[in-house]
């Protein structure tokens, strides 16, 4: 059932970086409001108990958390007696998490590495449905449909002006395969590409959250930036 004010988000990674850039992604939303943020399954369900932090009207879950699988967290937070609506916010793509995550009620997958465009319309999509239902008299069949169909995506979210998916998740499943931090260059040797558009992909990767950046140590000369994949999960 839906509320009105602002909706109150319980955001769950054990990634230092995703759980505070995933914060910063729900603030920049008009409507909602960061309840807390929880590194782990331990940290969530203090969190969704404590009466300064409630009530939560939604959790953004990752799946695989350092002391608990985020599946078995749901489960823990409904075994509280507590319902609130839940976008799983994940890099697992398997297909009996996926079926288990919908048969537990959650709302939407977004799947890792994505846009803040992609966010933003899954949030924006989630808050036209909670507003749908936000009513708590008696609705009608009409209301149910109009609710549910917000849930429903509008149309292919666009990355930045040049930017193609299909090699924005080329870099990403390279970088996630490196055992040690990349620079562009070897990036771009990598995937057979300019070094110019490696670093454009690997920044962007940066901003987004899922991935981090330093400068290299050690080298001659100007140092040289290295990339590391920060989202496992």
């Amino acid at each position: 059932m839906g509320t009105r004010g602002p909706i109150r988000v319980l955001v769950v990674d054990d990634e230092p970086i995703a759980l505070a850039a995933h914060a910063d992604y729900v603030r920049r939303l008009d409507g909602f409001e960061v309840a807390a943020q929880a590194h782990g399954m331990g940290a969530a369900l203090a969190a969704i108990q404590d009466p300064a932090v409630a009530p939560v009207h939604l959790v953004l879950l990752d799946m695989n958390l350092t002391d608990g699988h985020g599946l078995d967290l749901l489960r823990r937070i409904h075994g509280l007696g507590l319902l609130p609506d839940v976008v799983a916010i994940t890099a697992v793509r398997d297909v009996h998490v996926v079926r288990s995550a919908i048969a537990l009620g959650i709302t939407a997958y977004l799947v890792k590495p994505f846009t803040f465009a992609a966010f933003r319309e899954k949030l924006e999509n989630y808050r036209n449905y909670h507003a749908a239902l936000a009513d708590s008299a008696p609705t009608s069949q009409d209301a149910i449909d109009r609710a549910l169909s917000a849930l429903r995506p509008s149309g292919k979210v666009a990355l930045p002006k040049g930017m193609l998916p299909e090699t924005l998740r080329a870099v990403a499943d390279w970088l996630r395969a490196q055992p040690e931090p990349a620079s562009a260059t070897e990036a771009a040797a990598g995937l057979s590409m300019s070094r110019v558009t490696a670093r454009r992909y690997l920044d962007y990767l940066v901003e987004t959250g899922s991935a981090a950046k330093a400068p290299r140590h050690g080298s001659p000369g100007r140092p040289e930036l290295e990339y590391r994949w920060s989202l496992t999960r």
